[in-house]
């Protein structure tokens, strides 16, 4: 088959899926915006942190910058530079700082009325709190151990925990701007 078809074809697949297509002058490849890219057309290589599981170089904004490369035949324009074929793209990560939901839930339940576990978070007046009253006669101690197991209290920074084997927690949210299909009524 002649590149110039092939060419044709790719540029005529991305129109249809509503990207701004154009065709080089010399008709060898494909040029794009890079941010306008679908998923297929370009790969990112992900390093991953041992320690934590997530992406290496998360961000406190929750995003890493990871290298990408286009699929053969196409090339993206970013501010970057023009006709690439490698770039760097945000991608969405879970950011850490070191603390570990194991040992905050092992502080909670074994030092948590002397307020070990709000001291390893971060919130240290109501460690202190803890401390002072014996965990609030032990019943902040089990309302803690119940917040913190179940990841509705995490370090103090806005950061979440190093799971570990642990299954991450995701909170569902339902207000003005959720959508239900009328089926779902």
């Amino acid at each position: 088959m002649d590149l110039t078809v092939v060419m044709l074809m790719i540029c005529q697949a991305v129109v249809l899926q509503l990207v701004n297509c154009v065709g080089t002058e010399d008709g060898s490849s494909v040029v794009m915006k890079c941010e306008e890219l679908q998923i297929g057309q370009y790969t990112c290589i992900k390093e991953i942190d041992p320690d934590t599981q997530e992406i290496m170089n998360c961000n406190k904004n929750r995003t890493a910058e990871v290298s990408c490369e286009t699929v053969t035949g196409l090339t993206c324009d970013s501010d970057q530079g023009s006709n690439m074929t490698m770039f760097k793209r945000r991608e969405p990560c879970i950011y850490t700082n070191g603390k570990s939901h194991r040992t905050a839930v092992l502080l909670s339940i074994f030092l948590g009325m002397l307020g070990a576990d709000r001291f390893y978070l971060g919130y240290h007046a109501i460690g202190l709190l803890k401390f002072c009253t014996m965990g609030l006669l032990f019943v902040g101690q089990f309302v803690d151990f119940i917040l913190i197991a179940t990841q509705v209290v995490g370090p103090a920074d806005g950061s979440d925990y190093v799971m570990g084997s642990t299954p991450r927690f995701s909170r569902m949210w339902v207000d003005n701007e959720t959508y239900f299909h009328s089926s779902d009524l």
